[in-house]
């Protein structure tokens, strides 16, 4: 099946884009379409909205500049979010958001822009040059949200260096760092296994508070382990791990 690195979404009034590869300039036969097509559809966008989820380690400048540059000329509210990378020319690209978001797991890659050179000296002088004229551009997309000073930018971005999302969230790349909630799925689950293995099957189990689990599903897993128990013949057991905590009652003896 053939990747969508690049696709745009509308529901409403509300935009999904997302950069999932190499920002690019060429149509390559894996993606959707090239960072150009995704600038077009942009410029044209009605929404109040536009979240652009980003996992990329970079690519053409070019592109993520113009990607940049077309979402802040966008009269919705941009939301950005790193979902995996955000690096080089795609965490310009993060910038544009008006709230940006990275998760724990998030991480970003600064530096100055890169290319490849060939000729005489002349060519080579030219070109750095022209790198730097680039490598500024980036410069100014950083400082318009961030809270370190230029000097510190600079350092980071010579020495190429990977930030955490809780270093992008205190230099100012990111806004917010996505909360995941405290409970989980997993933990819902062992704590009405672990309820039941203590209670009994007939003690009834107050309901989770928790958006991200369904429920019944949770119940029934922990009910299917307690009959496994029970025809494991543990009913001795389980009264004798009462006096234990839940975890290791969980787990069938003391510790």
């Amino acid at each position: 099946m053939n990747q969508k690195y690049y696709a745009l979404e509308k529901t409403g009034k509300k935009a999904e884009l997302y950069i999932f590869g190499n920002v690019s300039s060429y149509p390559w036969y894996e993606k959707e379409k090239d960072a150009h097509g995704i600038v077009k559809e942009l410029q044209e966008l009605d929404a109040d909205e536009i979240h652009v989820h980003i996992n990329s380690n970079g690519g053409s400048v070019a592109e993520g500049l113009a990607i940049y540059n077309v979402l802040k000329s966008c009269n919705a509210k941009i939301y950005t979010y790193n979902n995996g990378f955000a690096c080089s020319a795609a965490s310009v690209i993060f910038m544009a958001g008006d709230e940006r978001v990275a998760f724990s797991a998030s991480v970003f890659l600064f530096h100055p822009a890169w290319s490849q050179a060939r000729g005489n000296a002349a060519a080579f002088r030219k070109q750095a040059d022209a790198l730097d004229t680039i490598t500024e551009a980036s410069v100014k997309a950083y400082m318009e949200k961030i809270t370190i000073s230029e000097e510190e930018l600079m350092e980071l971005m010579n020495n190429e260096t990977w930030v955490s999302s809780e270093k992008a969230l205190e230099y100012g790349f990111a806004t917010k760092i996505y909360e995941e909630k405290q409970e989980g799925v997993n933990q819902s689950v062992m704590h009405l296994i672990s309820d039941r293995l203590l209670n009994g099957a007939k003690q009834e189990i107050a309901p989770v508070q928790n958006e991200h689990i369904n429920i019944p599903s949770a119940k029934e897993i922990a009910q299917e382990v307690f009959n496994l128990m029970q025809s494991n013949n543990t009913k001795k057991e389980i009264k004798e791990v009462k006096s234990c905590s839940q975890w290791a009652a969980f787990f069938g003896g003391k510790r």
